[in-house]
C-alpha cells in the first residue's frame, strides 16, 4: 500500500535524518548480519575440523572414547553451521542502507496456502 504524502515527507525526514548520525551509521555497519553469518559458519568449519581430528587421533591412539567425543564435536559443529545457514537465509535477515533483495523460493507445487495468499495480493483495492 502505497504511504500518503505526509508519510512520505515523514519518512524522508528520519532517512535525511539517520543518514546524517555518524554514531548510528558505524553502528549499523558494525551489525552487517552477512558478516556475523560468515563467522558462524567459519566457526562451525573449524570445530567440524577439529572433530575430524580428534576422530583420528582416537582411532590411531586406540582410544574409542576420543574418537566418540571427535564424533560428537563434529556432529555439533555441523548441526551448528545448518542453524546458521539457515538463519542466514531467512528473509527477516536484512542489511540496513545495503542494496540486497529478498530471496524467494521456487514454489514446487501450488499449495492451499499459496492460492490464499495470491487471492489476498489481487483483492480489489476496496477492500484494504
Amino acid at each position: 500500500m502505497p504511504l500518503s504524502e505526509h508519510e512520505q515527507r515523514l519518512f524522508e525526514q528520519i532517512e535525511r535524518s539517520l543518514a546524517e548520525d555518524p554514531k548510528f551509521a558505524s553502528a549499523v555497519r558494525a551489525s552487517d548480519p552477512r558478516l556475523h553469518s560468515r563467522r558462524r559458519l567459519l566457526v562451525a568449519a573449524v570445530v567440524i575440523i577439529a572433530g575430524l581430528a580428534l576422530v583420528v587421533y582416537g582411532t590411531v591412539s586406540k582410544v574409542p572414547l576420543l574418537g566418540v567425543a571427535g564424533f560428537v564435536v563434529m556432529l555439533g559443529g555441523a548441526a551448528y553451521a545448518i542453524h546458521s545457514r539457515r538463519r542466514a537465509q531467512s528473509p527477516d535477515l536484512h542489511v540496513v542502507g545495503g542494496t540486497t533483495s529478498r530471496r524467494t523460493r521456487a514454489r514446487r507445487s501450488s499449495s492451499f496456502i499459496d492460492r490464499l495468499e495470491e487471492r489476498w495480493r489481487q483483492r480489489p483495492e476496496g477492500d484494504r
